[in-house]
């Protein structure tokens, strides 16, 4: 009987394990403890940061911009800003400046 109350046990084990890893988690949790919470709390913090981060600037919503600008007469500033970026048209500018211009571009 001891026998296969062990089997039973770990073939709990196993699918417990089993369901740790389809839902991501890769650390044993006893819901007792206090790490529980630890846990819960800094995935409400990672996910608190993501939200927080810039988002992406692509390079059709700084072309849809310029092309606001230059409709509204800012042709030459919008070449000042372009120079500003080392590039004489847009798809010269360095992808990780796209959100600075981006920013300089709402501003003029």
């Amino acid at each position: 009987m001891g026998s296969e109350l062990l089997k039973m046990a770990e073939g709990f084990s196993m699918v417990a394990e089993s369901l740790r890893s389809l839902a991501g988690q890769t650390e044993m949790i006893n819901p007792c403890t206090d790490r529980a919470e630890d846990i819960m709390q800094e995935k409400q913090a990672d996910t608190a940061k993501a939200d927080t981060k810039e988002k992406k600037v692509t390079v059709e919503q700084i072309r849809a911009i310029l092309a606001e600008k230059s409709q509204d007469g800012k042709t030459v500033q919008i070449k000042e800003l372009l120079k500003k970026y080392g590039a004489v048209k847009l798809s010269a500018v360095d992808e990780k400046d796209y959100s600075a211009l981006f920013a300089d571009a709402e501003k003029l």
